[in-house]
């Protein structure tokens, strides 16, 4: 608790889950959401944009993809730059190394992405120097 933060982790299964702990979430002064990157939350991210929108709760989200239709902002691993990254694998497999040899990766390159138009909707503002640092501000 060093910020003074209290983290309530939520499991959402199906759509009335997100729905009551995105409105349980309002409920609590200050709070925030960060979206994991789960294929089942990025199936309902647009439930989750319409709830957090409606109940104007700041989100984060883990892709590039989730900012640009329609999220708050994003904060994640570059893909384009894993998927370059990946050919120099597949050279050196085709050239005959084997793939248990070769060393494993962790992504190097993260990219911030800010939805000023979600941003101006829900009423908040976005400090100059968050926007200074984004990768890419949409709106």
């Amino acid at each position: 608790m060093a910020l003074g933060l209290k983290v309530t982790e939520v499991n959402c299964r199906d759509e009335d889950e997100i729905t009551h702990a995105i409105s349980a979430a309002a409920s609590t002064p200050g709070a925030g959401l960060v979206v994991l990157p789960t294929p089942f939350l990025a199936v309902k991210r647009d439930l989750v944009f319409r709830l957090a929108a409606t109940y104007r709760i700041p989100a984060i989200y883990p892709f590039r993809y989730f900012a640009r239709s329609g999220g708050l902002m994003s904060y994640g691993i570059d893909t384009l730059d894993i998927y370059r990254r990946a050919a120099s694998y597949v050279d050196q497999i085709l050239k005959g190394a084997k793939p248990a040899n070769l060393p494993v990766q962790a992504p190097i390159k993260f990219e911030l992405v800010i939805n000023l138009d979600v941003a101006k909707a829900m009423h908040l503002s976005v400090s100059s120097t968050l926007l200074a640092r984004a990768d890419e501000v949409i709106g």
